[in-house]
């Protein structure tokens, strides 16, 4: 029998169900590329749901319920996955304002269908045997529970042996599932979701939900689906603008990639895709209006990575380094010179206190030092400092090429404490610039600026250099640098950086310091073509 209980109160406990069995479903991820695991980013999209409507009043309306969730859904939507997921929540929401003087029954056949016609739009390209197609069979058995006239408990109890019954079913639609033996993880992910909701509005216990399978043994393998035609980054942002054409921007994201999805309104958009070139599908968002919360992931070293076994499997640091990197070069300079694990972040991409937290989990170690290469990133890694159970230090670094001189410092067989002292300062020693393009017109101490010309920023908001091309700027920044102490010009070539603009870098840099040495680096960073350093 139904039982009294608030829309807060089944929305954090559906989300702690499915947190504490998130493992489960990031089991049975084979589909349809590695872009990170579908469990993980199904509960980190929940919770954020979960956080939105728990910060509520207890006394607030069902519609500020639904509206609270739907934004913290699209706020809150971590990958393929967590992006639908969003899109089923803000369905549902929809459907349960929408048939809001209707029958329980009904209201639940009809949220039900408005989310599948809202989760259906938001993908491109719908594959049958995954989460879209669990979904349906939930409506189809929703809609047949109220024609029949059922009572809510028993609709609640049909939908969700239809849920399990569709699970069990997608490997029959996907061959993939079935050559790896395993059910859509999505789809598992999604029945986990129901059955919580139904358990809580039942006022019953949770009970462990089967893992529904083909005959057979269950494999909990990693599928290697990686084929080199496929694309590597997996990208995903928060895009906001009020004068956003969402089919337009739709329609070119297509163009950059795979997998895509645009999905959100009223200036708020969530998007993702597949892409070879994250840059210049961050470029075109930048174009049409501002983005944050990037997320960046190369799906190619996280499917190594799985191959590689549990964490345990790795070898034991004493001390383990865990910096921030955007831009393959980058990331493969820092492994180079020790760094154990890689988080995706950087200027516009700022990662999580949670990433740091994974990634630590990720190497097993006696203690951690973290580096957070960028000035916005500084904090989450103290907070995630203090939440990783072994002892973390923070060398602040406010660039990857701070970091390179504080590994450079790194010695594993000293103490903590002495290494976070020694690769601070030496990364206190080094000066970092950035040369870019201006996204919007402002002022600056070097005159007034206009959308699309080339600044050059010393820290993170210091203007020192404006221009109209890369190596003008590039030489008219390093003039302002202090030089008279310096031995060394670092320069970290970005993803957008053309070759003959490089050599006109170098070149005039050498005719104006020939008694510097210049280090040249291609690390492939989006949005910053040049980085520069002297120390």
């Amino acid at each position: 029998m139904t039982v009294q209980v608030s829309p807060r109160e089944v929305i954090a406990g559906a989300s702690a169900v499915l947190r504490s069995r998130h493992e489960e479903v990031n089991k049975l991820n084979v589909f349809p590329v590695p872009d990170g695991d579908t469990g993980t980013n199904m509960s980190l999209t929940l919770e954020s749901v979960a956080g939105e409507v728990l910060s509520l009043p207890s006394d607030v309306s069902l519609e500020e319920v639904t509206r609270a969730a739907t934004h913290g859904s699209l706020m809150g939507a971590r990958g393929n996955s967590g992006v639908i997921l969003s899109q089923i929540i803000r369905g549902v929401c929809e459907g349960i304002m929408d048939s809001a003087d209707a029958p329980p029954t009904e209201r639940l056949a009809v949220s039900l269908e408005h989310a599948r016609t809202v989760a259906y739009q938001a993908v491109r390209k719908p594959v049958e045997g995954t989460i879209l197609t669990v979904l349906s069979d939930m409506a189809i058995a929703a809609r047949g529970a109220s024609e029949e006239q059922q009572s809510f408990d028993d609709a609640l109890e049909t939908v969700s042996a239809a849920a399990h019954a569709s699970v069990q079913r997608t490997p029959e639609l996907l061959s993939v599932l079935k050559e790896s033996g395993v059910v859509d993880s999505g789809g598992f992910g999604l029945a986990i979701i129901y059955d919580a909701v139904a358990n809580i509005l039942l006022g019953k216990e949770e009970a462990a939900t089967p893992v529904f399978m083909p005959a057979g043994l269950l494999s909990v393998d990693p599928v290697d689906d990686w084929d080199d035609e496929e694309y590597l980054y997996c990208t995903e942002f928060l895009l906001f603008g009020d004068d956003i054409d969402r089919e337009r921007v739709h329609d070119h994201i297509a163009t950059q990639g795979g997998s895509e999805l645009v999905v959100g309104d009223f200036g708020q958009y969530k998007i993702h895709v597949h892409t070879d070139d994250p840059s210049a599908v961050l470029a075109f968002a930048l174009s049409k209006g501002e983005v944050s919360d990037v997320h960046i992931h190369n799906m190619r070293r996280q499917q190594a990575e799985r191959g590689k076994g549990p964490a345990a499997a790795l070898p034991h640091r004493k001390i383990a380094v865990i910096a921030v990197s955007v831009g393959k070069g980058a990331g493969e300079i820092l492994k180079s010179l020790g760094v154990a694990a890689l988080v995706s972040g950087g200027q516009t991409m700022n990662p999580a206190t949670q990433d740091f937290v994974e990634a630590a989990a990720s190497v097993p170690a006696d203690s951690y030092i973290l580096l957070p290469n960028n000035h916005n990133i500084i904090m989450a890694a103290r907070s995630a400092a203090e939440l990783i159970a072994a002892p973390t230090v923070v060398v602040p670094t406010t660039s990857v090429l701070e970091a390179f001189s504080a590994l450079l410092a790194f010695d594993e067989e000293g103490s903590l404490e002495e290494q976070q002292e020694e690769m601070t300062e030496a990364a206190s020693e080094v000066t970092t610039a950035e040369v870019t393009t201006a996204v919007k017109d402002a002022k600056s101490p070097v005159g007034d600026i206009c959308a699309g010309e080339i600044i050059g920023i010393v820290g993170s908001k210091d203007i020192r250099a404006k221009g109209t091309s890369i190596p003008e700027v590039a030489v008219a920044l390093l003039e302002t640098l202090p030089l008279d102490e310096a031995d060394t010009v670092t320069l970290l070539a970005g993803a957008e950086l053309d070759a003959s603009d490089l050599e006109a870098v170098q070149t005039l840099l050498q005719e104006r310091h020939p008694d510097l040495e210049y280090d040249t680096q291609d690390g492939g960073q989006p949005l910053y073509p040049l980085i520069m350093s002297v120390e």
